[in-house]
This record gives C-alpha cells, sequence and structure tokens, in this order.
C-alpha cells in the first residue's frame, strides 16, 4: 500500500470478490496488478477497486479446443504455460511476453487484461492477441456481456471501445489459431527498449495466413489472407496501412520498412514445410 501514499487524490480502496463488487461509484477505478496505474499520477481518480482476490481462473479450456484468459492471469503466467495438446502456437505466448519491456517482477504482477486495457500501442498481449484471432469477453454493469475482437477493441495509443464501468473478464483465444504455424519478430532501436515494430505471422490448418503488427502502428493492424502471400503483395499491404507514427523510439518510415522487413522473414519461414515459432 506504500505506492498510494503517492496517490494523494485516492480516498477509497476495496476488494472486489464478485461481480456484484465491480459496480464503480463516481472516482472508483479497477485495477488488476496496478503496474501502470500506481506509476502515476491519477488526478481523475479517487478510489480504487482492485480485482486480484476476485478468484478467475487463470486459464480454462473452450470447446473447441481453445484458450480462455483470465484478465487477471499475470504475463508471467502465461509465458510460463506448459505446451497443451501440442498447440504449435505455444511459442507465441512467451515470445509476445518477451515484447513487453519490463523486468520479471512487473511480468509477475501485471496482468493480461491490464496491458490490453491499457492499450499501448506496444502493448504485447495487444499483439498476441490481435495475431491470435483473440476476443474479449466484456462485462457490463448492467449485467450483460458482450465479446469483441481485440483487435478492434484498441483504437489508439491508449485509447479502446470499453465504456465507463465495463470490465474485461477474459480473452477468448480459438482453437484453430492455437493450431496453426506461427513465426514471430521484434524490433527496438535500444537493446532494452521499448518495441519499436512487433510483427506476427500464421498459417491456418485451412491456407489462412494473417499477419499482426503492433507497437509500429497506434492500433492493431491485421492482414488476412487466403493463402501465403507472395512478397510483393505483404510488402505493398504494409506499406499502404494506417497508423504508423512517429516518437523518439521510432520514427514512421522506420516503423513501416522494418516491419515489412520483418514480415517477409515470416512469410519466408511459414512457406517452408514444417517450420514456424522462431524464437527470434
Amino acid at each position: 500500500m506504500a505506492a498510494l501514499m503517492d496517490l494523494h487524490t485516492i480516498s477509497t480502496y476495496r476488494y472486489a470478490h464478485s461481480r456484484a463488487d465491480l459496480r464503480l461509484a463516481d472516482g472508483e477505478r479497477i485495477v488488476a496488478g496496478g503496474t501502470w496505474f500506481f506509476s502515476e499520477p491519477q488526478v481523475s481518480s479517487t478510489g480504487i477497486v482492485d480485482i486480484s482476490r476476485i478468484g478467475w481462473q487463470a486459464f480454462e479450456d473452450l470447446p473447441d479446443g481453445g484458450l480462455r484468459i483470465a484478465a487477471t492471469a499475470t504475463v508471467a503466467e502465461l509465458a510460463e504455460m506448459p505446451a497443451q495438446r501440442g498447440w504449435r502456437a505455444h511459442p507465441l505466448l512467451f515470445q509476445c511476453a518477451t515484447a513487453l519491456l519490463a523486468s520479471f517482477k512487473v511480468w509477475n504482477v501485471a496482468t493480461v487484461g491490464g496491458n490490453i486495457c491499457r492499450s499501448f500501442a506496444a502493448a504485447s498481449m495487444v499483439s498476441l492477441a490481435s495475431g491470435l484471432d483473440g476476443s474479449a469477453l466484456v462485462w457490463r454493469p448492467d449485467g450483460t456481456d458482450y465479446t469483441v475482437a481485440v483487435a478492434d477493441l484498441v483504437t489508439g495509443n491508449g485509447t479502446n471501445t470499453l465504456a465507463e464501468g465495463e470490465v474485461l473478464r477474459a480473452i477468448d483465444i480459438p482453437g484453430y489459431a492455437l493450431r496453426a504455424r506461427t513465426g514471430f519478430r521484434k524490433i527496438a532501436l535500444a537493446e532494452l527498449g521499448r518495441s519499436g515494430a512487433v510483427v506476427t505471422g500464421r498459417h491456418d490448418e485451412d491456407g489462412t495466413a494473417v499477419f499482426g503488427i503492433t507497437a509500429a502502428t497506434l492500433w492493431p493492424t491485421v492482414l488476412r489472407y487466403k493463402g501465403l502471400p507472395d512478397a510483393e503483395q505483404l510488402r505493398a499491404d504494409i506499406w499502404s496501412a494506417d497508423g504508423y507514427y512517429t516518437d523518439p523510439l521510432g520514427a514512421a518510415d522506420w516503423r513501416r520498412g522494418v516491419s515489412a522487413v520483418l514480415a517477409e522473414q515470416i512469410r519466408t519461414e511459414l512457406s517452408r514445410p514444417g517450420e514456424g515459432g522462431d524464437a527470434r
């Protein structure tokens, strides 16, 4: 609780143990790990509702062979999850976790849901969910639910479609995506710097190919093809995509260019029978 001493506007702190506890009073904000929330002033917040003790199971099997990831599951739990039923996409869980610029201490506290709800361009769990067609299960304050693709949930660097009082309950990854061959690449201007571009690739059993670009763009860019595209088509689609941006960690043109290079590496990798899951 020592961290709260710096949040001088916070006057209440309570734990949520049920859905009813998630009804927020004016000024209350939900936290799970709180690694971002406690890191800077929160002048518009007067209370905290902590969901770290709500008791959601970190991982659940879905009927189609997919995976439900609780919003309260930590990045470390996801990264260390044992291989399940021969998921070919299993390496992507750890690979995307490594795109989060954080120490092992943060990994053990930061949550999958918190990373997605914060919706930063370089959010590693957005990279994972977007690359694997993940959908967000959202609880409304009136007791109803809805689902939305994570790639559509995130609308900008730090913005999303969640309405006031809505709570991210879980991320569902479909079985077909977990059975796919995958590729992963990331790049940063500094060895320990925030990711400047994260690119994922996926080749499904039905031939569908999906390439995801995050960190380089303000919102997830997902390119979908009936089969693996040729190099020219993939490069053209990446170059024409919207949302590349400039900040102190990279220029927009650099982000666009390296995204095309990394995607081509993945495309080449996935075009070789039996390859995929490169840990770089």
